[in-house]
């Protein structure tokens, strides 16, 4: 396990996430950049896959829906994902897990879905209620939901033309001015993608492989722990998403729709948008890659505050870095898992190769451009 050999238990990372909640209700959370906050998130994701579990998906959704289906299971990180087909023709997801730390994640992960329902601009999943009215289960040590399936095209599968970045943009800007409105539980539960995390990321380089990715993460978190850290406290802090990547938006009918809320936390609002912009990096002929039509229709909903457009780039940057080391590290612990783990890796290195050439203060004048740079 490398560096993870040493890592806090369950029982304390239980009560590390009821003293965060209580302290931090309002505030950019402090105590997710402590040690103890890293060793907990660390530890969740050191976990092996909840698809070791037993299967009692079809028992449980009898148990506690009254429903019965055809099941498949999904591809998950973390919880067992399933997808249910009724007789009557409706696809929903129910997931499960007996891990302790997922109570909290399913917490909030339903609060927030349920919090969103009726908000205009995007789509989100609707969670279907318990036959007791609850939001989720928890019976004798397994927890989980039922939620409506989104169907659609995942964004990493759409040809990425200007207008449907722009539209992207403008919706997860919605999306965050709905989450800004929500009141969730566990918001500040253990989570190793929570920016707090970043600057502990780094003793996951041993992991990476030797070469110019490798050079390029460590500058990026150099300049991130020296630059963007200090100022972070400083922007708009909300409910966010916080794992808005292109498998996780998707095109459909009625708009852009967001799923997967289960990295969600307390966190900068701008988060959201470096973390969609840092997927869509692609074209190197253009300054941010493309992402300046993703950034445009955000700013067009949410204009950028002077210190967002100054951060972004480095966050952008930082936020590539952080999903290369957390994905490599897990790919040596599961490597059975690697493909599926590593799904998002090559777009990421392929962007910071992008935005490597970047400097401060030439990141920031490229997002000024890039808001007014598209309108559809």
């Amino acid at each position: 396990m490398g560096a993870y050999g040493d890592l806090v238990p369950d029982e304390e990372a239980g009560q590390l996430n009821g003293s965060m909640t209580a302290g931090c209700a309002h505030l950019p959370c402090a105590a997710a950049s402590t040690e103890a906050y890293f060793r907990a998130a660390a530890a969740i994701l050191a976990m092996r896959p909840g698809s070791s579990e037993p299967d009692m998906s079809a028992a449980l959704l009898k148990r506690h829906y009254g429903l019965t289906g055809s099941i498949a299971t999904l591809s998950s990180e973390v919880e067992r994902t399933v997808e249910v087909n009724l007789s009557d023709g409706r696809r929903l997801i129910l997931k499960t897990s007996a891990r302790p730390e997922a109570v909290d994640s399913f917490r909030f992960q339903t609060a927030a879905m349920a919090g969103l329902q009726g908000a205009a601009g995007f789509v989100a999943p609707e969670v279907l209620r318990t036959s007791n009215g609850a939001l989720m289960f928890e019976q004798e040590g397994v927890c989980g939901y039922l939620q409506t399936r989104i169907e659609g095209i995942p964004l990493h599968q759409a040809t990425p033309t200007p207008d449907l970045l722009f539209r992207t943009g403008s919706a997860l800007a919605r999306l965050d001015l709905a989450l800004e409105l929500v009141s969730v539980p566990a918001v500040h539960r253990p989570v190793l993608w929570h920016v707090g995390c970043w600057s502990r990321l780094t003793e996951l380089q041993q992991y990476l492989p030797s070469g110019t990715i490798a050079d390029s993460v460590r500058v990026a978190m150099a300049e991130y722990v020296e630059l963007v850290e200090p100022q972070i406290s400083n922007v708009a802090w909300q409910v966010t998403h916080n794992d808005p990547s292109p498998f996780n938006m998707m095109v459909t009918g009625q708009g852009m729709s967001f799923i997967d809320f289960g990295d969600g936390c307390w966190s900068p609002r701008i988060q959201d948008l470096a973390i969609a912009a840092s997927h869509v990096v692609k074209d190197p002929t253009l300054p941010l890659g493309g992402a300046e039509h993703l950034i445009a229709g955000y700013a067009s909903v949410i204009p950028l505050s002077a210190l967002e457009a100054k951060l972004l780039v480095g966050l952008m940057r930082a936020r590539q870095s952080a999903l290369i080391l957390v994905n490599y590290w897990r790919s040596h612990l599961f490597p059975a898992d690697a493909q599926y783990i590593k799904k998002n890796v090559a777009r990421a290195e392929h962007g910071l190769s992008i935005l490597a050439t970047l400097g401060a203060a030439s990141g920031e004048e490229a997002v000024m451009a890039a808001m007014p740079s598209f309108q559809p």
